[in-house]
């Protein structure tokens, strides 16, 4: 029996390395993409064996998405899942900032979004498929400097919604994720994790803001991409799915 197979891009760190890992550990076949080709080999020693590929480059880059669709029509023939885990976060200053460096997390975020999904529905046509993609819950609430990337989640959220209903008929839900505090390199801000911080441990460890009074972890993440990827979601799609230890629901 063949083995499923599953796109991950920004697998070699974080979110995307923990659910390359618990894929690997559920039988799938695992192409994972990241631009940090000396993690994607570091990666490779705690992944479950199999027939794994592994692509160096931005998932923003069509040079990138042509060598992931080159090596899984080589060595796959198929997919049947993809979870889009690669994102990147840094401060921008919508009225100072050049709109080409303003624009440049929020490009990159949507370009990859669309072009790992035009390349799975590639490869989804025929018996339909699951893709996930991983947003954040700056989709909905704003942050001081960070208007280009709350702006991208929230683009992705849409996206997610248009394309659930575009692919439908082709038997491919779409679906995301939107973490709050994740326990992972994204947490460092100028030079210091925020959830070792004071700031933090006073607004959501001893305060009512966060009812799990801590961070997720990677793994926890990558559980519910598991579950969205599978048969007992097999009726979810459009969704947008808060992971956030009740963060959002809070004054």
């Amino acid at each position: 029996m063949n083995q499923p197979t599953v796109i991950i891009t920004g697998a070699a760190s974080g979110i995307g390395k923990a659910t390359a890992i618990r894929f690997a550990a559920e039988g799938y076949q695992v192409c994972a993409l990241d631009i940090q080709g000396d993690k994607l080999q570091e990666l490779q020693t705690v992944l479950a064996p199999g027939n794994h590929l592994f692509i160096t480059g931005s998932y923003a880059e069509d040079t990138t998405i042509l060598e992931c669709e080159h090596a899984i029509r080589q060595h796959w023939g198929s997919v049947q899942v993809l979870v889009n885990c690669a994102g990147l976060s840094a401060k921008t200053d919508a009225l100072q900032m050049p709109i080409s460096e303003w624009r440049y997390i929020f490009d990159c975020m949507i370009n990859g979004c669309l072009k790992s999904t035009q390349l799975a529905a590639k490869f989804m046509q025929e018996k339909g498929g699951s893709i996930v993609h991983i947003s954040s819950i700056h989709g909905t609430r704003a942050e001081h400097g960070a208007s280009s990337y709350s702006m991208a989640k929230a683009a992705i959220n849409q996206f997610c919604r248009s394309m659930a209903v575009e692919l439908a008929d082709k038997k491919i839900r779409v679906n995301a994720i939107a973490p709050g505090f994740v326990n992972t390199a994204m947490s460092m801000v100028d030079g210091e994790n925020e959830l070792d911080s004071e700031w933090f441990k006073t607004n959501y460890i001893k305060s009512h803001h966060l009812p799990l009074r801590r961070a997720a972890e990677p793994e926890e993440i990558a559980g519910v991409a598991y579950f969205l990827a599978g048969k007992d979601a097999s009726y979810i799609t459009g969704q947008i799915i808060t992971v956030d230890g009740g963060l959002t629901i809070t004054f």
